[in-house]
C-alpha cells in the first residue's frame, strides 16, 4: 500500500489508496488496530519513542518470502521496544527489531525502516489522511476536519470516525489543557496587499520574533504548550506566572513568547529566544504577547468572529502582556503600521481579518503575514565539506522546497552565506547525526531540519528539477519550532517566479 500510495501522482488516486487501507483497518473493530495503522500511514508510530536508531538496522536478518504480519503484530512490538528499560534493554531491543524485520517481506521492511526513522515519504500528509478518512468512513470532509483540529490526534480521530461512527465525532469539544492545532498565515509581499486579502476592517498585529505559545489555565493550572503542540511548562516559569495571575478561572491564549533584553526593553533574537524555550532547566526568562483567546471561563470562542475574541482579550489580558494591534480601515494605514513596525525593529505584521473565526490548522486568507524582505522555509537536503577556513564543517546546505504533490522535496540551490561560526558547529554536529550516505564530499542527510533562508529573488534555472533557483539565498536561523511537513512549497516559490498577477 505504501508503495502505490508513492507511486500515485494524482491527489484523488493517493486518497482513494488510503482510503481504502483505513476501510480494512476499521473493519477489523479493534481501536488500537485502527489507531496503530493510521499512524503508520501518516508516517508514525502509535509510541512515541521506541529507543530504535539507524545503528539497529544494520545486519537483519533476510526478509520474509510471503506477508505474514498484522498491524497488531507490529504494533505489538513496537509497544515492546518502547516499553525495554533498564540493564538489558538494548540487546532486547535488538532482538525484537531482528524478529521483526526477519517476518517482514522486502515492501514492509522498507515501510517499517521509514516509519522508524521518520522519513517515510509516501505523499499521505494530514490534508489528504483527513479526506482518506471522511471517505473511509463516509463523513464529510468537515466533520473530521474539525475532530482533527480539536483533538490533534489522527490517531485517536480514526478510531472514532472507522468505529464510532459520526456521534463519536460529534462529542470532540475544546478542552482546556489539551493543545489545539494552531490558526496559521499566509504571505504577501506587502501590506496593501495583505489587506486586500483579509478584506476590512482588520487589525495590523506586530510580527514578533518569538516562539508560538499556546496557554491553558483552569484555575490554578496552566500547561503551556508550542506550536508543534510539545508541552513547553517547566520550561517558561515567567509565562505560567504571568496568566496565573490573570483575573479569570479557565482561560486558552495564543500568542507569542520571547526574550526581552533587561536594559533596552527590545526582543533579543529568535535564535537565542529558541534556545531559552528549549531549555530544560525551569529558568528560561521569557515574556508573553498574547494576540488571541480561544476559551474564556467556560465559553469557547473559535467560533466567534475575530472582533469579538480581540475584545474579550483586552478584557482580560493587560496590554504590557498583549501584541501591538492597529485597526486598520484601508491600505495606506496599513503600509505605515508596516513601515513603523519595521523602524522598531519587528519582523513585520500579521494582517487579521475582524471577521474571520479561528480556523485551526488551517493556513487560509484571513491571516496574511507580511515581512520587510523575501524569506522561506526549506527543508535542508545534504550538506557539503567545508574548504578553506570552513575546512572540518559541513558547510553548504543543499535547500529544499516541499512538493505537495509528491510529498518529496524539489532542490532550488545551494548556500553557506549568513552562517556563524556557532551555526557551523552546530550544524556539523546535527546534520552528521541525520547523515544517511556520504560520498567524502556531499552528506546526504534525513529531511527533518528546517531554515529560514532569505533571498533576492528565484531565477529560471534548467539546472535543478523544479525549474527555478533562489538568487543570493542566505541562512537567517534554523527553525526547531517546524516540521518538514510545514515548510514552504515549491508552488510558493514559483508564485514568487511569477510575481504579482
Amino acid at each position: 500500500m505504501s508503495a502505490a500510495v508513492s507511486a500515485a501522482s494524482a491527489r484523488n488516486a493517493k486518497i482513494d489508496l488510503l482510503a481504502a487501507a483505513l476501510r480494512d483497518l476499521g473493519a477489523s473493530g479493534d481501536e488500537r488496530t485502527v489507531s496503530a495503522g493510521a499512524a503508520y500511514l501518516s508516517g508514525e508510530l502509535r509510541q512515541r519513542t521506541t529507543g530504535v536508531g539507524w545503528a539497529s538496522l544494520r545486519d537483519l536478518p533476510p526478509p520474509a518470502a510471503e506477508p505474514s504480519l498484522t498491524v497488531a503484530d507490529v504494533d505489538l512490538a513496537f509497544e515492546r521496544m518502547s516499553q525495554a528499560a533498564g540493564k538489558g534493554s538494548q540487546a532486547l531491543r535488538k532482538g525484537l527489531v531482528r524478529d521483526l524485520f526477519g517476518a517482514a517481506t522486502e515492501p514492509e521492511r522498507r515501510l517499517l525502516a521509514g516509519v522508524l526513522s521518520g522519513e517515510l515519504r509516501q505523499g499521505a500528509q494530514a490534508g489528504l489522511l483527513g479526506e482518506a478518512l471522511a471517505r473511509a468512513a463516509g463523513l464529510p470532509p468537515a466533520t473530521v476536519r474539525r475532530a482533527l483540529l480539536l483533538a490533534g490526534d489522527l490517531k485517536a480521530v480514526a478510531a472514532d470516525a472507522l468505529i464510532g461512527g459520526p456521534e463519536a465525532l460529534a462529542a470532540y469539544r475544546l478542552t482546556v489543557g489539551r493543545p489545539l492545532a494552531p490558526m496559521l498565515a499566509q504571505s504577501a509581499p506587502s501590506a496593501a496587499e495583505a489587506l486586500a486579502v483579509t478584506g476590512t476592517p482588520a487589525a495590523a498585529d506586530i510580527k514578533i520574533d518569538g516562539v508560538r505559545i499556546q496557554v491553558h489555565r483552569r484555575g490554578d493550572e496552566v500547561r503551556v504548550f508550542s506550536r508543534s503542540l510539545d508541552d513547553l511548562t517547566a520550561r517558561v516559569p515567567a509565562v505560567v506566572a504571568a496568566v496565573r495571575a490573570l483575573p479569570l478561572d479557565a482561560v486558552v491564549l495564543d500568542g507569542e513568547a520571547v526574550g526581552v533584553d533587561a536594559e533596552t526593553g527590545r526582543a533579543i533574537p529568535f535564535q537565542e529566544t529558541s534556545s531559552r524555550a528549549a531549555r530544560r532547566d525551569g529558568v528560561a526568562v521569557l515574556h508573553p504577547f498574547f494576540f488571541d483567546v480561544l476559551h474564556l471561563d467556560g465559553e469557547d470562542l473559535l467560533d466567534r468572529p475575530a472582533g469579538e475574541r480581540w475584545a474579550a482579550l483586552e478584557r482580560v489580558v493587560p496590554p504590557e502582556l498583549r501584541v501591538g494591534r492597529t485597526m486598520l480601515t484601508g491600505p495606506e494605514g496599513a503600509e505605515e503600521a508596516f513601515a513603523e513596525a519595521v523602524a522598531a525593529g519587528h519582523e513585520g505584521l500579521v494582517i487579521k481579518s475582524a471577521a474571520a473565526p479561528y480556523d485551526v490548522g488551517r493556513r487560509g486568507g484571513a491571516w496574511v503575514k507580511v515581512k520587510p524582505r523575501h524569506t522561506l522555509d526549506l527543508v535542508v537536503l545534504a550538506v557539503e565539506r567545508g574548504h578553506g577556513r570552513r575546512k572540518g564543517w559541513l558547510s553548504n546546505l543543499h535547500l529544499g522546497a516541499r512538493d505537495p504533490q509528491t510529498g518529496g522535496f524539489v532542490m532550488l540551490g545551494k548556500t553557506f552565506k549568513g552562517m556563524t561560526d556557532e551555526m557551523l558547529r552546530w550544524q556539523t554536529a546535527r546534520l552528521g547525526e541525520l547523515a544517511v550516505a556520504d560520498d567524502g564530499w556531499v552528506v546526504q542527510v534525513r529531511p527533518e531540519l528546517v531554515v529560514e533562508i532569505a533571498f533576492d529573488g528565484v531565477q529560471t534555472s534548467p539546472r535543478y528539477p523544479g525549474g527555478v533557483a533562489l538568487r543570493f539565498a542566505r541562512v537567517l536561523r534554523y527553525r526547531a519550532d517546524k516540521r518538514p511537513e510545514e515548510a514552504d512549497t515549491i508552488d510558493a516559490v514559483r508564485a514568487i517566479h511569477r510575481g504579482p498577477s
